[in-house]
């Protein structure tokens, strides 16, 4: 079993940052790859961002270039650091480990809580 804990959310104006921290525990060493998702009001749930054990990293078009997905091994955390917020990146944030990989990629089996990320404009 992996627990994950997310923090970092809030409500931050349109310009500002956030980071967004993800500790997990358990059985860490059979982790393949961390992501962070979100899900606005009345959307489906999307991949923001992404970092293997590898340290390979991905990201969802709408944030390249304004987020950056890290990793403390030593910590066991994932972060997120999203700069240059914009009102439409307002969404309940998770965080997702994956502990299997398949042809089409890790498939995420243990998520965070979730925390809410706000941005007003």
């Amino acid at each position: 079993q992996v627990h994950l804990v997310d923090s970092g959310g809030g409500l931050v104006q349109a310009g500002g940052s956030l980071r967004l921290s993800c500790a997990a525990s358990g059985r860490v060493f059979s982790i393949h790859a961390m992501g962070w998702y979100r899900q606005a009001p009345g959307k489906q749930r999307e991949l923001v961002a992404a970092i293997t054990s590898g340290g390979s990293t991905n990201y969802a078009d709408s944030v390249k270039g304004r987020c950056t997905i890290s990793r403390d091994s030593a910590r066991d955390t994932v972060y997120l650091q999203m700069n240059s917020l914009k009102p439409e990146d307002t969404a309940v944030y998770y965080c997702a480990a994956a502990t299997q990989f398949t042809g089409s990629g890790p498939q995420y089996d243990y998520w965070g809580q979730g925390i809410q990320v706000t941005v007003s404009s």
